[in-house]
């Protein structure tokens, strides 16, 4: 299960913030090969002056920044394109420049992401690991 954590430098009304999510899901489904139903965004908005990164030139724009936790396997380019996709909506969606956009990954094993059902497994190419009854695999059952 990503858990994608936004740190946003302004506040958004609710409606933009749940259409930037459900992109966020898509992009992230899109570019990392899995399916959706897993994938948590949380967004956090902060005054404008509790964020800082050193490279934006304008950050009274917006800042934004990104803590992506996600299953260990996925390759350097399916990576990039989540980050350029996210930092590409950031910019249509709220008008944050890119060069104010800052993502960073953790990866973890699967068994690091939990839900009450199942235990999710390490990642595969083209996998949906909430299909299914989630009877099987570690911890579970």
């Amino acid at each position: 299960m990503p858990h994608l954590q936004f740190d946003l430098s302004f506040r958004p009304p609710a409606e933009a913030k749940r259409r930037f999510s459900a992109a966020v899901v898509k992009h992230f489904a899109e570019a990392m090969d899995t399916g959706t139903d897993h994938v948590a965004v949380v967004l956090r908005c902060h005054e404008p002056e509790d964020l800082a990164l050193g490279r934006a030139a304008h950050p009274e724009r917006g800042i934004a920044l990104l803590n992506a936790d996600i299953r260990d396997g996925r390759t350097p380019a399916q990576r990039r394109q989540f980050a350029l996709a996210v930092i590409g909506e950031l910019e249509t969606a709220f008008s944050v420049p890119r060069e104010n956009v800052y993502v960073v990954y953790g990866d973890h094993d699967g068994e690091a992401f939990q839900f009450s059902d199942r235990v999710l497994p390490s990642w595969t190419p083209g996998e949906d690991p909430l299909a299914g009854d989630g009877s099987g695999g570690a911890g579970q059952g």
